[in-house]
């Protein structure tokens, strides 16, 4: 059984600093390229990131250029998202995600 456990999200003040973590089991997780995708308020779902299967290459969506890095560790079957700079538009729900599967969410509050 897949299993997408997302942790580390909280309140932080604007310009703020937080790294998500998503814990991944029941699958071979250095076969998959990985994403994170959020859900602002009363919003659909947004991508926010990807990275490939070794972590060489990654990709950001242009709100979170500059600002946010994905990264994974293979051997402890984990994603990360650190994230830099945070706006109140941050804040949201954050998922992470391998093919149709998806964790429960980390809860990102950005504000003062």
């Amino acid at each position: 059984e897949v299993q997408l456990v997302e942790s580390g999200g909280r309140l932080v003040q604007p310009g703020g600093s937080l790294r998500l973590s998503c814990a991944a089991s029941g699958f071979t997780f250095d076969a998959y390229a990985m994403s994170w995708v959020r859900q602002a308020p009363g919003k659909g779902l947004e991508w926010v990131s990807s990275i490939n299967w070794n972590g060489e290459t990654t990709y950001y969506a242009e709100s979170g250029e500059g600002r946010f890095t994905i990264s994974r560790d293979n051997a402890k079957n984990t994603l990360y998202l650190h994230m830099n700079s945070l706006k109140s538009e941050d804040t949201a729900v954050y998922y992470c995600n391998v093919l149709n599967f998806w964790g429960q969410g980390t809860q990102v509050t950005v504000s003062s």
